[in-house]
């Protein structure tokens, strides 16, 4: 094994879960094609509610990723991040009998922000309908926030490093951080992401609190981030598990890597705080970039976080050019969620995957829906830029006031 300074935190593994995509192939297809998936809420329960428009996945059967041991005692968010888990593992070439060799050198970070609503609200609806007997024993682990990392350590027999990261929708990038740096310490493997599922009604009611979310009832102009007609964000399910594993262990398995977890840094500017906000991802960028000894000029694409409110969007817009100086005007910029959906935790998560995924192809994917960009950035339209790509910036913000930024190096780097 190399030495501890010597170890690199690298991408082997993605498995996603999304909107517009069971698979990592066709997440990749859709997204590099900018296919908008969005459209009219059609979880039952939710048909009175002002929010109309979501990114669902819809062609997704729980009973035929995950054993039926595991479906009654965990909620829809759950089904998806073990889901994303064994696609993950399997695109890493890690089989249950290798990970299981060497059970304290493999473990689990995951962010949630909704966690388990729609098997508490179920649960809840059983308590004050039918009485305390009717609920059953999982309720009271299924609605957490931890319940992922758990469940996926469990069901993997993974005894390293597990934990859960709560900083709002940000945490999507920090959990892929706390993995770089456990791999860095020591630990062979992490299994790193997010997955949310919050258009269950007791989720949706809750979220509807937010001034930052989209009412708007047409799919197509709902989340239209950095335009005139910006008007908020569009919430949406799903998420991405990333397998992050020392790279010279993952050479010695003949497994090839895909990209280096090269930078991260976070900051806290307070909720909806979108004029500090700018400072705040200035500052997580430029401390990214510090952590990865990359310079401004090095980054080749940006994947923004894209809020779709005015003022966000104009912070986000100037904390780019601040950060990364002349560069910033001139690096392409994308935001493919705006065509699945902005689903909190998971979206940077799904954004990390796609910068994997756009190094590897040459190719910067679209912005979905967005052609009338009045903010200074060279903002990716339309259709799909081929670039060569070496360094992919992700960004990510909450609505809580975190912020976030990571460094994606190209697997041959």
């Amino acid at each position: 094994m190399s030495a501890p300074h010597e170890r690199r935190a690298a991408v082997t593994g993605i498995g996603v879960v999304a909107p517009n995509g069971t698979s990592t192939e066709t997440f990749w297809k859709s997204t590099q094609e900018g296919l908008n998936v969005l459209d009219r809420v059609t979880r039952e329960g939710c048909e009175h509610l002002p929010l109309k428009v979501a990114g669902e996945v819809r062609a997704f059967e729980p009973a035929g990723a995950v054993e039926e041991r595991y479906l009654v005692q965990t909620d829809r968010f759950t089904h998806f991040a073990m889901a994303a888990a064994d696609l993950a593992l399997e695109d890493a070439r890690l089989s249950r009998a290798e990970t299981g060799e060497s059970p304290f050198s493999a473990g689990v970070v995951t962010a949630a922000g909704s966690g388990g609503g729609e098997f508490g609200q179920r649960e809840l609806q059983k308590l004050w309908g039918r009485g305390s007997r009717f609920v059953g024993p999982w309720q009271s682990i299924a609605w957490f926030y931890a319940a992922s990392t758990g469940q996926i350590s469990i069901r993997r027999g993974f005894k390293g490093p597990c934990s859960v990261v709560a900083a709002d929708e940000a945490g999507g990038l920090d959990a892929l951080a706390h993995a770089a740096r456990a791999v860095r310490r020591g630990t062979d493997v992490i299994v790193a992401g997010s997955t949310e599922a919050p258009l269950a009604p007791y989720s949706m009611v809750c979220q509807l609190g937010y001034p930052e979310l989209s009412r708007v009832e047409d799919p197509a102009r709902a989340y239209r981030p950095f335009t005139d007609a910006a008007s908020g964000f569009v919430p949406a399910e799903g998420g991405a598990m990333l397998v992050v594993e020392e790279a010279a262990v993952a050479r010695e398995r003949g497994v090839p890597v895909r990209a280096f977890v090269a930078g991260h840094a976070a900051t806290f500017t307070g909720a909806s705080r979108w004029d500090l906000s700018r400072q705040g991802l200035a500052e997580a960028v430029r401390g990214a970039l510090a952590e990865a000894g990359c310079a401004p000029e090095e980054v080749d694409v940006v994947f923004a976080d894209a809020l779709g409110v005015p003022e966000a969007d104009r912070a986000e817009a100037l904390a780019i050019a601040d950060a990364l100086g002349a560069r910033g005007r001139r690096v392409p910029v994308t935001a493919p969620k705006t065509g699945t959906g902005r689903g909190y935790c998971a979206a940077p998560v799904l954004d990390a995957a796609a910068a994997v995924l756009a190094m590897e192809h040459g190719l910067i994917p679209p912005t979905p829906n967005v052609f009338d960009v009045c903010h200074d950035l060279d903002l990716v339209t339309v259709r799909a830029r081929p670039a060569e790509l070496r360094t992919a910036l992700v960004l990510s913000r909450g609505l809580m006031g975190s912020n976030s930024a990571l460094v994606l190096r190209h697997g041959a780097g």
